[in-house]
C-alpha cells in the first residue's frame, strides 16, 4: 500500500500569527498533481479560502519553501502564499481578530489532482495566535481611559507602546498582543467609536492621549527611558501629534498617515488644531459596485491656506519612522509622508522613509491577508483601500520587520 500522504507545518503547527512557517506535504507519487487548500473561519462565521497547484518533487514530497505553485491563488515559490492570499466567499470581508486570547485555526488541505478537488489525500491545522506564551492582557477603564494593556513575560524593564489604529474606531488588539509577544509593553488605546466614544467626536483631546502616556508610565515593568508610539491612517497622524505636543515620546511611527491633523479638531493646551480642509463632494461612487474612493476628497496639502492644520513634527525630539503603500487607494500617504520628511530633514532631525510599491493603505502584520475593500464602520460605505496581493503581503513582511527594529534601536 502507498504511503499515506502526511502535512506538516514546521517547526511547530500552534505558532505566532507573525511567524513565517514552513509547509510540506510527503507520501506523494512523484511528480504527483496535487491541489493544496488553506481554509480560516473568522470569528463572524465568515469563511476564508486559498489554493494552490503544485506537482510532487521526485521524492514525493512537496516543500513550500521550495515547489513553485502552477496556478491558483497565486503562481511561483511562495512559502506563506496559502496565508496572505485568503480571501473571503463574501465579497469585500476584512481578515481581523477581535479575540487575541483565541487563535486563527487555519486547515491546510491536500487533494489529488488539479481538478474537482474530491479526492482528500492529508491535512492538519495551523493554530495561527496573537498572543504569546505567558504575555498577560489587562482590560484598562482608568479616568477616561479605555484601552487594553498587553505585558510580556518577566519582570523587564521592557519598551512601552501606545498603538493607535484608525478612523473605522473601537478598541483593536491584535498589532498591539503581538508587539508584547515580541517584548513590548503596549497599550492599544481606543479614541472613537468605542463604548462611550461617539463614533466621530467633535474634538479629540490631547490630554487623553496624555493620561494613556502616563498610565504606561507608571507601569513598573516599563522602561523609563522614554515611550513609542504608532498608528495607522488617523492613529498615524495622532501619533505624530504626541510626539509633538506630549513630552517623554522617544519615537514615532506613522503607518499610512498624513502630516496634517485629519477629519476632527486636535485640542490642546491652549490651542487647537483645526482638521486638513476636504470635500465629500469630491468622493468618485462606482456604479454599480457602490464602492468609494477617497484618493481626492483632501484639498491639496501643498497649498498654503491648509498649513495651520499641519502637525509641526519639527518640534519634537523624537524620532520618525514613516511607511507607506504606493498603491494606497483610500489616501495620498506616500505624498503625505515625503511631505513630513522633507520638513524633517530640513529641521536637523532624523526620520526613516519607507514607501512600498504595490502596497494598500492597510499594512497590517505579516500574513494578514490584504483587504482591498472593506466596509467602513463609521461611515457604512465600501472604501477601496488598494494593494496588489504578493507586493503587499511582502510588504507588511517588509514594514513589520521595520518596526520592531525602530523601536528597539531608539527604546
Amino acid at each position: 500500500a502507498a504511503m499515506a500522504v502526511r502535512v506538516a507545518v514546521l517547526p511547530c503547527r500552534s505558532c505566532l500569527c507573525d511567524d513565517p512557517v514552513q509547509i510540506r506535504v510527503a507520501g506523494l507519487q512523484p511528480q504527483q498533481a496535487v491541489t493544496l487548500r488553506a481554509s480560516l473561519v473568522d470569528e463572524s462565521g465568515e469563511l476564508f479560502q486559498a489554493h494552490a497547484l503544485y506537482r510532487a518533487e521526485s521524492s514525493g514530497e512537496l516543500d513550500l519553501s521550495r515547489s513553485p505553485a502552477l496556478g491558483g491563488s497565486y503562481v511561483g515559490v511562495e512559502p506563506m502564499g496559502l496565508l496572505w492570499a485568503l480571501q473571503s466567499k463574501t465579497p469585500y470581508k476584512r481578515l481581523a481578530k477581535r479575540n487575541v486570547l483565541t487563535p486563527f485555526c487555519v486547515d491546510l488541505e491536500v487533494y489529488e489532482g488539479h481538478g474537482d478537488m474530491s479526492r482528500l489525500l492529508g491535512k492538519c491545522t495551523n493554530e495561527r495566535w496573537f498572543l504569546g506564551e505567558g504575555v498577560k492582557r489587562i482590560s484598562v477603564r482608568e479616568g477616561r481611559l479605555k484601552a487594553t494593556l498587553f505585558l510580556p513575560p518577566g519582570l523587564g524593564p521592557f519598551p512601552g507602546l501606545i498603538d493607535l489604529y484608525g478612523s473605522g474606531g473601537g478598541l483593536i488588539e491584535y498589532r498591539a498582543s503581538l508587539l508584547a509577544s515580541r517584548g513590548f509593553v503596549t497599550l492599544a488605546l481606543a479614541y472613537m467609536s468605542f463604548e462611550d466614544i461617539p463614533a466621530t467626536p467633535e474634538v479629540l483631546e490631547l490630554s487623553y492621549f496624555e493620561e494613556a502616556l502616563n498610565f504606561l508610565r507608571k507601569q513598573q515593568q516599563v522602561k523609563d527611558t522614554g515611550i513609542g508610539v504608532l498608528g495607522l491612517s488617523k492613529g498615524g497622524d495622532l501619533a505624530l501629534s504626541i510626539a509633538t505636543f506630549l513630552p517623554g515620546i522617544k519615537a514615532a511611527v506613522s503607518i499610512s498617515g498624513s502630516s496634517f491633523n485629519s477629519f476632527i479638531p486636535l485640542k490642546g493646551d491652549g490651542f487647537t488644531i483645526p482638521p486638513h480642509p476636504y470635500d465629500l463632494g469630491r468622493m468618485k461612487i462606482s456604479g454599480e459596485s457602490g464602492l468609494v474612493d477617497f484618493l481626492d476628497v483632501l484639498d491639496d496639502h501643498m497649498d498654503p491656506a491648509t498649513w495651520n492644520c499641519r502637525i509641526p513634527v519639527e518640534r519634537s525630539l523624537a524620532k520618525f519612522l514613516f511607511l507607506s503603500g504606493l498603491d494606497d487607494r483610500n489616501w495620498k500617504s506616500a505624498l503625505y509622508c515625503q511631505e513630513a520628511v522633507q520638513r524633517l530633514q530640513q529641521h536637523g532631525r532624523e526620520v526613516e522613509f519607507y514607501s512600498y510599491s504595490g502596497a494598500g493603505h492597510l499594512l497590517e502584520p505579516p500574513y494578514l491577508p490584504l483587504c482591498q475593500v472593506s466596509i467602513h464602520r463609521v461611515l457604512g460605505m465600501f472604501v477601496h483601500w488598494g494593494g496588489q496581493w504578493r507586493a503587499h503581503a511582502k510588504a507588511q513582511e517588509d514594514a513589520w520587520r521595520r518596526i520592531q527594529a525602530f523601536f528597539w534601536q531608539h527604546l
